[in-house]
């Protein structure tokens, strides 16, 4: 069952490190444009993941194109798709080297059977919320 409780939000908020942030974009008027800034003043490392962006920057990061295309460990992968987009998301979290403790799905993304297979592969999920709202409400509350 995805992550509703509000402690367990603040401690995944307090030790998450290193966000991978899927489907983040260089519009400005787009959520994952401020979230992304949000969270890198916030003293997160984010790594922006969009493949029709790849060789780009946004907000001083780089664009890489894939989950797989990030050379490091990430702790959460945070993710502005569509909910339908979930299973395969969680797919490709499996293949990985790595794997995140945390999947992070915004507000309006939502999908059962995606959570349901990150969580019996030993990630929490936290699912129709974003980490702004919840770490101005959680943490600078």
């Amino acid at each position: 069952m995805p992550v509703q409780d509000d402690n367990q939000i603040r401690y995944i908020l307090q030790t998450v490190k290193t966000i991978a942030m899927l489907g983040a974009s260089p519009k400005p008027e787009r959520p994952s444009y401020g979230v992304m800034r949000f969270l890198l003043e916030k003293g997160y490392r984010v790594i922006p993941v969009n493949p029709g962006q790849v060789g780009k920057d946004l907000h001083g990061q780089s664009f890489v194109g894939s989950l797989s295309d990030i050379a490091e460990p990430v702790d959460m992968v945070d993710v502005f798709r569509e909910s339908g987009a979930l299973p395969a998301i969680v797919d490709e979290i499996l293949r990985l080297k790595w794997r995140p403790a945390v999947l992070w799905a915004q507000l309006g993304v939502v999908h059962e059977e995606a959570a349901r297979q990150a969580e019996a592969a030993g990630m929490r999920v936290v699912m129709d919320k974003c980490p702004v709202i919840e770490y101005s409400r959680l943490i600078d509350g």
